[in-house]
């Protein structure tokens, strides 16, 4: 079969009109680590030379998932300019010739294109790793046959709705860990699809990297008592369905809940990519399916690197 490829857009896309985010005050200085360099100001756009991809100052932990066989095509950084993602059939990846191996229909992807001389966040010359993106524009849209959560279209949410996510008993908690990691924006996409599966993909941009990081090590406490867990869950265990990804400079952690649990099995996974976190959540009657958590990680994954 042959590689499916998407064609770039010949303008840039709009964002998404409606009611703006509100921002979140920021901390105090000396009450959580020090920001890094604001996003730059609109200037004139440079010639559109490709920007060199910069080496990661961080491991690279996991990656792209073979069977996803989702890969991101790289048309250029400059001004009006947009990256597009390919995917390759099944009968193309070694191991899976078969159709049936439970993977959802997403519609294709492309990354948005970015305001004039901004730069993709791991790129040379974005040193602060900031999305300049719409981060609404960053959500894994929705597969094909699934009903969106009208609560959860794809647009800003509160921090309340953030936090609805967590055990009741860790809400206190995570809602201080936000209070002191300045968080800019939060970005919600939710949907069922036809086999029960229920799927929530939260994106939440911090000022820095910093702060992103260590919201992201307040909500992993990877201390004895575990991490945050969502809400009606009572224990985890660390997932390794996703070992066999490579997703270079970004950093993935993922969990299953620990049995026994009730009707349904929740999955989720944390997306740490530069200043921005992202989560992806699944519960299911029964069990949580792997393939479709894998594929949906790994997609939304690739919209944030």
């Amino acid at each position: 079969m042959t590689e499916q490829t998407l064609t770039q857009p010949g303008a840039e896309p709009q964002p998404e009109t409606g009611p703006q985010p509100q921002p979140v005050a920021e901390p105090q200085p000396g009450t959580g680590p020090q920001s890094e360099a604001a996003a730059p100001a609109q200037v004139q756009a440079p010639d559109p030379v490709p920007a060199k991809p910069r080496k990661s100052r961080r491991p690279l932990l996991l990656g792209i998932a073979r069977w996803t066989a989702a890969v991101l095509v790289l048309g250029g950084v400059g001004a009006g300019t947009a990256m597009g993602i390919t995917a390759m059939e099944r009968s193309e990846v070694p191991g899976l010739s078969t159709e049936s191996d439970g993977r959802w229909e997403y519609p294709r992807l492309a990354l948005p294109a970015l305001p004039a001389d901004a730069l993709r966040p791991f790129t040379e010359g974005n040193d602060g790793e900031v999305h300049h993106a719409d981060l609404r524009q960053l959500l894994l849209p929705a597969p094909k046959g699934a009903t969106v959560d009208p609560k959860l279209k794809g647009g800003w949410v509160g921090l309340d709705t953030y936090l609805a996510h967590f055990h009741a008993d860790d809400r206190d908690a995570v809602k201080e860990a936000l209070a002191e990691s300045a968080p800019r924006h939060v970005a919600a996409r939710g949907w069922t699809t036809p086999d029960g599966t229920s799927t929530r993909v939260y994106l939440l941009r911090f000022t820095s990297v910093a702060f992103a990081e260590a919201f992201k090590d307040d909500v992993l406490d990877t201390g004895t008592r575990g991490s945050r867990l969502p809400d009606g869950v009572d224990g985890e265990t660390l997932d390794s369905s996703l070992k066999d990804a490579r997703l270079p400079f970004l950093s993935l952690y993922s969990f299953d809940e620990r049995k026994p649990y009730g009707p349904e099995q929740t999955r989720w996974a944390y997306i740490q990519a530069g200043d921005t976190l992202g989560l992806v959540v699944q519960s299911r009657k029964g069990a949580a399916l792997t393939v479709p958590f894998q594929q949906t990680v790994v997609l939304q994954a690739q919209l944030l690197s």
